[in-house]
């Protein structure tokens, strides 16, 4: 199998591509490096070939800028393009990735990432990675492939593993391959081992971390898995000692005395550092038996035949109409039964009838018999002349319509008041 030029420079995050030159880290970090696989996407080929180990942290950046060739120019011409792009990933002919590999992007202005630790059992099967960009400018769409040869990996698992939790990291921070290195690299001082790898990383909240506030620039924080070929180192060990599990217990800090190699960059949450010495650990594989309880192997699932019968469904429409029809009849029947032939409001209605006629009758009457005048209407005394004076109404007027306050009318013996005039005279 040949390898790409660029895996051959013994040190995979040399090459960055896009023409801008290459980039060195430090020769104390640049050997903990060699399986640490970072690649980006050329502009030469479409679709690109990786090959990274089962077991060691794998690393594939999308830059936006390639995939910006892939789209129309800016309309306005000599501005700089700066659409938001995004991504999405997935394994060919299945809806979502593989179970070991991950994806962030943070926001469409930024570059996506793809990560996570290959594991043996895909060792030696291409497993190939649809990635389409979306342009939420102009809404189209570019689609490339990434082939991933998993290849399997010398001294596979290493035997001494730790997990580290910084606090002061999001995960795409550290999935940069000057931030891994320098962690990796105060690792690598902390412990002295002859072979270090990057395990894995997994961001906080995929292990039930909470979002922090966006307030003085708090991190969701990481985990960091790495694995090397010698024993723990005392210093890793002194969060084990009853001291340090006290303080722990207590929410408090370990005294950890290495943890100012470390501080300068990263905050590591030392209690929750997970050691694991696999030369240790006894298999719990067992062989399973058959007998009680299991049940027999019943061979190859065998789907039904393509030839199915068919089958007449007019019985069962008639049925499905035919019966809530008959019912809907049968309850028409009896509720026009009740309303037309057993009708018990025909004397209601006569007696209704005899009611409003005895009614109109009062009515009528009302009209012609005598009341007591009101009295207001009754004759009164003339003030100066004391002749009775006749009552404001008739004897044929209708009192049903007399209201029970007369309108003062000029009579004859009625006394005028003197008005006074706007000039000052007075008159009668």
């Amino acid at each position: 199998m040949q390898l790409p030029w660029w895996w051959e420079l013994g040190d995979p995050c040399a090459w960055t591509g896009q023409g801008r030159g290459t980039r060195r880290m430090s020769p104390a970090t640049t050997g903990t490096f060699l399986l640490t696989v970072y690649t980006i996407f050329s502009k030469v080929h479409s679709d690109r070939n990786v090959y990274p180990s089962a077991g060691v942290l794998f690393v594939h950046v999308l830059e936006r800028e390639y995939f910006k060739g892939e789209f129309p120019p800016y309309p306005k011409p000599g501005e700089i393009s700066n659409d938001p792009i995004t991504f999405n990933t997935n394994l060919m002919g299945y809806p979502d990735r593989p179970g070991w590999l991950r994806y962030i992007q943070r926001t469409p202005y930024s570059d996506g990432v793809l990560y996570g630790s290959p594991t043996a059992e895909n060792v030696g099967k291409p497993t190939v990675i649809e990635i389409t960009a979306y342009n939420r400018r102009t809404f189209e769409t570019a689609r490339h492939n990434l082939i991933i040869n998993i290849m399997s990996a010398e001294d596979f698992p290493l035997p001494y593993q730790a997990e580290f939790f910084i606090k002061n990291m999001n995960v795409e921070e550290m999935l940069a391959s000057e931030v891994l290195g320098d962690f990796l690299g105060a690792v690598k001082n902390v412990w002295q081992p002859e072979r270090l790898n990057a395990i894995n990383i997994t961001s906080a909240l995929d292990r039930g971390g909470r979002v922090p506030l966006p307030i003085n620039d708090m991190k969701e924080g990481v985990y960091v898995m790495v694995g090397a070929d010698v024993p723990f180192s005392s210093c890793l060990r002194e969060v084990e000692n009853p001291q340090n599990q006290l303080r722990c217990s207590q929410e408090m800090e370990p005294v950890i005395t290495c943890d100012k190699k470390f501080r300068t960059q990263f905050y590591i949450d030392w209690c929750k550092i997970s050691l694991v010495d696999k030369t240790k650990q006894v298999s719990t594989y067992q062989e399973v038996i058959r007998g009680e309880g299991i049940l027999p192997d019943g061979g190859e699932y065998k789907p039904p035949s393509d030839s199915l019968k068919s089958r007449d469904y007019y019985t069962d429409f008639l049925v499905t109409l035919a019966v809530p029809s008959a019912v809907a009849l049968v309850l028409f029947l009896i509720l026009a039964y009740i309303m037309c032939c057993r009708r018990e409001g025909v004397i209601q209605l006569v007696h209704h009838s005899a009611i409003q006629k005895s009614t109109k009758e009062l009515r009528d009457m009302s009209k012609n018999r005598e009341i007591a005048w009101p009295l207001s209407t009754l004759p009164v005394f003339h003030p100066v002349t004391g002749e009775i004076i006749p009552p404001l109404h008739t004897d044929n007027y209708e009192s049903t319509n007399m209201p029970l306050m007369q309108t003062q009318q000029n009579l004859p013996h009625q006394t005028q008041i003197p008005q006074q005039q706007t000039t000052g005279k007075w008159y009668s």
